[in-house]
């Protein structure tokens, strides 16, 4: 079972992991720290708003209608 959440780390340089209910009866769990690249969550935060876009969505609605030609042709 996999659990992934970004944490801020405190003044104290250190984090503090609640775990989800379904851990509980766990004994061991694996913990990675990876530093998280701040350009990346406004990349993600950017994504997120591109997916209410009306244009977003008028490209890929494009796109997947000249996927559906091709792969018709291949039939």
């Amino acid at each position: 079972m996999t659990f992934e959440k970004t944490y801020d780390i405190q003044k104290d340089n250190q984090i503090v992991i609640k775990l989800p209910e379904s851990f509980k009866s766990k004994k061991r769990v694996k913990v990675i720290i990876e530093d998280v690249d701040e350009s990346r969550e406004e990349k993600i935060k950017l994504l997120k708003k591109a997916s209410k876009d009306p244009l977003f969505h008028s490209d890929i609605d494009e796109i997947t209608s000249v996927f559906e030609d091709s792969d018709r042709e291949l039939q």
